[in-house]
């Protein structure tokens, strides 16, 4: 069983910030239901873009993730917010640093 860590940066269009939050928030309670979900929380970034950092049990959890209804409506409430894609990156905890490289 591999723990899989996300994170996925938002760029708001001009003046949609609070929009795009208050979608990432109402979308969220979804995602904490689903199997393998261990952390889906957003952050607000200094370059102005929210960061949501996610950790999934398996990659098979994260995978179903994104396959997933959460996340088909998640991306229908957030897309008018959106300047540009959200950038995805999916990684691998190394043993290393506390917790062993985990959030």
């Amino acid at each position: 069983m591999t723990t899989t860590i996300v994170t996925a940066v938002f760029t708001p269009r001009e003046g949609a910030k609070d929009e795009l939050i208050a979608a990432l928030r109402e979308a969220i309670p979804a995602v904490h239901e689903e199997q393998g979900c261990e952390l889906y929380a957003i952050h607000d970034a200094e370059d102005g873009t929210i960061t949501m950092l996610e950790k999934w049990t398996t990659r098979a959890d994260l995978d179903a993730h994104g396959a997933g209804p959460a996340v088909e409506r998640l991306g229908s409430l957030i897309e008018p917010f959106l300047a540009a894609p959200a950038q995805v990156t999916k990684m691998t905890p190394l043993p290393a640093g506390m917790s062993q490289g985990a959030l």
